[in-house]
């Protein structure tokens, strides 16, 4: 799967989550963090995890850091990019 399609998948999956098919967003997201980690695409990586990562949130779940903590270390710059930054907030809340 390219790139691309990466990031059509997340956001179709989005769309699931929207609509209150919570289970299946979670294995759509699970499931674009997988390609992205298998291309090496680590902004794709982080983009699919902060989708999963905000699902996790409006569960009430506090797994969303351990999710993020991993995606987030492998950075060493770019830290003020908005995908980074709320990986961050996230992580603190």
């Amino acid at each position: 799967m390219e790139n691309g399609e990466n990031g059509a998948s997340r956001n179709r999956y989005s769309v699931l989550m929207a609509g209150g098919a919570l289970n299946e967003a979670e294995a759509a997201f699970n499931f674009a963090i997988a390609i992205a980690y298998g291309q090496q695409a680590k902004s794709f990586e982080l983009r699919a995890s902060l989708s999963l990562a905000r699902l996790f949130a409006l569960q009430g779940r506090r797994d969303a850091c351990a999710l993020l903590t991993d995606i987030h270390g492998w950075f060493t710059e770019g830290f003020d990019t908005k995908d980074l930054k709320e990986a961050k907030s996230l992580m603190m809340s």
